[in-house]
């Protein structure tokens, strides 16, 4: 049974910096796509990051340059490093995976995750001004 679980989520100042973990379980994977994905009060759910097996990334332009994404395979464990926080990214973030992955990296982001076949249950990041 596949399982991803999220953790790192809290509250920071605007400005700060969080690393969001999402530990992947119950596969064995060889090629795949993973991502983080983002749904914000009253909002639609957007892209944020996505990886692929090979390291290959791909970020929303509102992103790019703050957050990194990352994977280290021994642990199955892909990480968002965020910083440079604002209160816009506040919001409940999830981690995805498609193992049936096809090879177009921001096509998961512009379909905001529609695709994947596993989600986590998210963690809430919270930004003050």
């Amino acid at each position: 049974q596949v399982q991803l679980v999220e953790s790192g989520g809290g509250s920071v100042q605007s400005g700060g910096s969080l690393r969001l973990s999402c530990a992947a379980s119950g596969h064995t994977w060889s090629s795949y796509c993973m991502g983080w994905f983002r749904q914000a009060p009253g909002k639609e759910r957007e892209g944020v990051a996505v990886i692929d097996s090979d390291g290959f990334t791909a970020y929303a332009d509102s992103v790019r340059g703050r957050f990194t994404i990352s994977q280290d395979n021994a642990k199955n464990t892909v990480y968002l490093l965020m910083n440079s926080l604002k209160p816009d990214d506040t919001a409940t973030y999830y981690c995805a995976a498609d193992p049936q992955y096809g090879g177009v990296l921001d096509e998961y982001l512009a379909r905001a995750g529609d695709g994947m076949d596993y989600w986590g249950k998210g963690t809430l990041v919270t930004i003050s001004p």
